[in-house]
């Protein structure tokens, strides 16, 4: 194993099994189409394995839907001399794992001590290809180092897998050590009907490829999933071995392996499924061809390239913070495996595909904490992900007639179909969860991002499509959703809500709320008038599919103007929703060793609704989302009024009050609140990574540096910097995509230095309130005012 590059990689050292949780989570590897977390191939005690294929849910025997724990393609055994090597069996001498963020590939070595005394070593790495999103590869070497040995090799698909359903109701304070805690979870089955068989004519030499299959079907959404190997030795076997039952297909390499001589195999898996809206064919012959279309260095070569690519267009480097700087490495490489550009019909989970936390269900999170980075960076992955909203639109018109409303209403927790999946209770049924009823929000920041990625992308097209047939049915809810606030046709109300915050429910004229609904609505008026003067026959195929009329924009116009929401750039102290004011004003005393707020004593998630306790920013979020609304002061005021009383109970809270914090001059906790949401998950700093990563807090350490530290803003206008690097930072540098080209960006304290890239006129931008021209390959220097 050659020596990482600190500076591109995450490392372990040691085997610590009470952190290996953890360590599965951010070692995930992945390339959107799916995510394979970073758990020991030949398992442990206490491991929680998995992976996950985007856009594979299933609902059977479970409360509500879940991301399917699909076969596991990492399956391995080892013997040596007959013992197993495994970490519960064996003593660990060496162990070190290292997964490297430029090429996306996990590298292990462990030495074991066999009970003769000997010593026997075990190096694999693994991959998810980028260039052919649907192979996965697994390079197994074992070396025995002390003599000669019979060293077993073998290396399967299983298809016997199970999600984790809910933890049985104990005691108040009842803990299970790491080796037990996850087994005492209901599980719930989701794949069945499976089948498995093996590749090849048994009567070929030992030495020949080999391998197999296994075809399993998603019990309620009726999804075939198909995986296939092939098996190339390391070495010349002795004797294969081939065994399968219905569930898993295995191909064992027994090998007479000399002391130092590493023996092993070389695995490619082709993965498949029904509901590939890029597939033609049956999964398993497509899963078959993929498997047995390259060998595992020409498919990382490949996927390598791919990386490069990426990162040309993603990189954002600190440098003079090495801790900062692999943070954010850490927090775009996961971003980059969470994503797929080629299928618009799946989006990004709340742990990505890393894990099984809030069953891969979809949030605000998607439009709001992590489109900001592809926007500007991939700007066809974030087609894709607004493709989502689209291709669930029909389950979001569902949500909306439920509710007694006409139009759209994207539901607060959403999966394959756009209908809504937010559980109604917790487990225990003692907590109502009101987000899925009243937390209509979303619904708004999906128009929000729609109108975010035709500012910077300039894609008129998109907005004339689908971005116009969402953000029309969409309005169409909200003025079904207003009431009059007396007469009818005097003011506008939205009673029976709940913000961002998601403290208090049942809330009348939320401000965020209300302000995002007269921004959306003024914006689906604005489109189609659009329509009307440049694209009219377009704008008659969206009247008749929605049987909407020249009426229906002018009751949007006509809502927009009359709904309750702080509008004045002056209008100081904004009331988070009517009665905020009046609630307890109970203090923030106490803090936890990573300086996040602890709850007052007394409070929990369920009991903050009377006091003016916030779980995330709420009106702080509407400064962040309409920063050129607000006239600084008034900024001022918000910001610090909420932010001492704002608990931080989720990830998503620090990087939004950090990038407004400094957008009002005050960088006092930008360095804290950067800290809380880059090392939230390389730190643990929540003690529950081991459930997947917080992926909307890695789009939010992206935005504190870009949107935060260095002051980019993008709108119709244009594109503006005002830069303020922490004091330990010495630069930053990234590139950003602006309207088809690109911008390359080199911030100092003392100078910015920009050059666009690509062909065409000059590029007007502005730097610290000053307008800049930037000639096409010409690099441009602006030094700061003294």
């Amino acid at each position: 194993m050659t020596a990482p590059d600190p500076a591109w990689s995450v490392t372990e050292s040691g085997w610590d099994p009470a952190r290996a949780n953890y360590h599965e989570t951010v070692f995930t590897v992945g390339n959107g189409r799916l995510g394979t977390r970073g758990s020991l191939e030949e398992g442990h005690h206490g491991a929680v394995s998995g992976t996950f294929l985007a856009g594979v849910y299933d609902a059977h025997d479970s409360q509500v839907i879940d991301l399917v724990n699909a076969p596991d393609w990492l399956d391995t055994e080892i013997h040596v001399d007959g013992v197993r090597l495994d970490t519960d069996t064996l003593d660990v001498v060496e162990h070190e794992r290292t997964l490297d963020l430029r090429t996306g590939t996990l590298s292990r070595r462990t030495v074991f001590a066999l009970p003769d005394g000997g010593r026997a070593r075990l190096e694999t790495s693994r991959f998810a290809d980028l260039s052919d999103r649907d192979r996965v590869a697994l390079r197994v070497r074992v070396t025995v180092l002390d003599g000669s040995a019979q060293v077993r090799v073998a290396t399967g698909l299983d298809a016997h897998r199970r999600n984790m359903e809910a933890l049985p109701v104990y005691p108040e304070g009842t803990e299970f050590g790491y080796d037990r805690k996850w087994e005492k979870w209901a599980r719930s089955i989701h794949l069945t009907d499976a089948d498995s068989g093996h590749v090849g004519d048994p009567s070929t030499p030992p030495g020949a490829d080999g391998g197999g299959y296994v075809v399993a079907s998603t019990v309620d959404s009726g999804h075939t999933i198909a995986y296939a190997m092939t098996v190339r030795p390391c070495g010349e076997p002795v004797r294969r071995d081939r065994r399968r039952n219905r569930e898993h297909v295995v191909d064992e390499l027994v090998f007479a392996a000399a002391a130092g001589e590493p023996v092993g195999v070389d695995k490619v898996v082709g993965i498949a499924t029904s509901r590939d809206p890029w597939g033609s064919g049956e999964p398993l012959e497509r899963a078959l061809a993929t498997a047995s279309s390259c060998d595992v260095d020409t498919a990382h070569a490949a996927s390598a390239a791919c990386w490069e690519r990426l990162w040309e267009r993603s990189d954002c480097e600190i440098v003079g913070a090495d801790k900062a700087a692999l943070a954010m490495r850490f927090s775009i490489y996961h971003l980059l495996i969470a994503a797929n550009p080629d299928d618009p019909t799946v989006n990004i989970g709340a742990k990505s595909l890393s894990g099984e936390g809030y069953r891969g269900h979809v949030f605000w999170d998607t439009e709001i904490m992590m489109l900001p980075f592809f926007l500007f960076t991939q700007p066809e992955t974030a087609r894709a992900l607004l493709g989502y909203r689209h291709h669930t639109l029909p389950g979001a018109r569902e949500v909306a007639a439920a509710g007694g409303n006409t139009g759209a209403r994207f539901p607060w927790e959403s999966a394959d179909t756009g209908r809504e999946e937010c559980p109604i209770a917790t487990p225990d049924g003692r907590f109502r969860f009101w987000t899925r009823d009243e937390e209509l929000h979303v619904t708004g920041d999906v128009a929000y991002a729609i109108g975010r990625y035709v500012a910077v992308t300039g894609d008129r097209g998109y907005l004339h499509g689908e971005g116009a047939e969402v953000l029309f049915d969409t309005a169409r809810f909200w003025v079904s959703r207003c009431e009059p606030a007396g007469e009818p046709s005097g003011p506008l109300v939205l009673r029976k809500v709940m913000g961002p915050d998601e403290f208090h429910s049942h809330v009348d004229d939320n401000a965020f709320t209300n302000r995002l609904v007269r921004w959306h609505l003024e914006y689906a008026a604005a489109v189609y008038d659009e329509l009307a003067a440049e694209a009219p026959e377009r704008l008659a195929e969206l009247s008749e599919m929605l049987g909407s009329t020249r009426d229906d924009r002018d009751s949007w116009a006509d809502a927009a103007a009359r709904i309750v929401a702080p509008v004045d750039p002056d209008c100081g102290l904004i009331e988070q929703f009517t009665g905020y004011f009046e609630r307890e004003d109970v203090p923030i005393v106490e803090w936890d060793e990573n300086r996040m707020p602890k709850y007052p004593p007394g409070y929990h998630h369920f009991n903050c609704e009377d006091t003016q306790l916030l779980k995330q920013p709420d009106v702080v979020q509407l400064l962040f989302q309409f920063p050129d609304d607000y006239s600084p002061a008034t900024k001022r005021e918000n910001y610090e009024y909420y932010e001492k009383r704002t608990l931080h109970k989720s990830s998503l809270s620090p990087s939004i009050h950090a990038i407004v914090g400094l957008q009002i001059g005050d960088s006092s906790m930008a360095d804290e609140y950067f800290a809380r949401s880059a090392y939230v998950d390389l730190d643990d700093n929540q003690g529950n990574t081991e459930d997947g990563m917080h992926i909307a807090s890695a789009g939010g350490t992206w935005q504190i540096v870009v949107h935060g530290f260095a002051g980019l803003l993008a709108s119709d206008d244009g594109v503006r910097f005002d830069p303020a690097l922490p004091e330990g930072w010495e630069r930053i540098r990234f590139t950003v995509q602006w309207r088809g080209r690109a911008i390359r960006v080199d911030l100092g304290h003392d100078d910015a230095a920009f050059e666009l890239v690509g062909e065409g006129a000059p590029e007007r931008i502005t730097v610290r309130g000053e307008s800049v021209e930037l000639p096409p390959g010409e690099r441009v220097v602006v030094s700061s005012p003294v």
